[in-house]
């Protein structure tokens, strides 16, 4: 990468990105830390798809591929089977998913469009689950369709699927994290 790009790419600010800067004291307030660096942050944000029907027919796993590049401006990484399964006629090694790691401007305006414009779209919303936290830090979220999304056409889709999204905190407890991604905007349900 050249000079030029990298302090292109470092200017970008998004507005989710300037809102974590001003709640990194009211962070602090709530929870006390001794030092500023001790404040979570939100290291990654990981997208998977399964694609189980990918083992009959190679094109469904290129359109879900262009589908998940589309909405995270991301090529996303084929996944492989690690263990053969007879029930499900599946063999080590097949290609069964997608996945796409964001990190830095990228998963901020993921996230970013994720809080405000994609949760609100979802049918019925009514906010999603506080209890879905792993116990250290980490949120997982799961889509039931990639329609939701603002990016994809209804009329170019062929099948519905779903998606699994992991918010990776440098949160120590579920607490800390949660409030870190209240404060973010983030639509819990009371």
């Amino acid at each position: 990468m050249s000079k030029g790009k990298e302090s292109t790419v470092q200017k970008v600010d998004l507005p989710i990105r300037r809102q974590y800067r001003e709640i990194m004291p009211q962070l602090n307030e709530r929870h006390g830390y001794a030092n500023p660096m001790a404040v979570p942050r939100i290291e990654k944000i990981v997208v998977n798809m399964g694609v189980g029907e990918a083992r009959e027919d190679s094109k469904v796993l290129d359109k879900a591929s262009k589908e998940l590049a589309t909405i995270t401006l991301q090529r996303p990484v084929i996944t492989k089977a690690k263990k053969s399964v007879s029930n499900f006629k599946l063999r080590a090694g097949m290609n069964i998913g997608l996945k796409v790691t964001l990190r830095g401007v990228r998963m901020w305006a993921f996230l970013d469009k994720l809080i405000n414009v994609t949760l609100p779209r979802v049918r019925d919303f009514r906010g999603i689950s506080a209890n879905a936290f792993d116990g250290r830090g980490n949120y997982s979220l799961g889509l039931r369709e990639q329609l939701v999304f603002p990016e994809i056409s209804f009329d170019q889709v062929d099948a519905t699927r779903g998606m699994d999204i992991t918010i990776v905190t440098s949160a120590a407890t579920d607490e800390e994290a949660r409030s870190l991604l209240e404060l973010l905007g983030m639509p819990f349900r009371k």
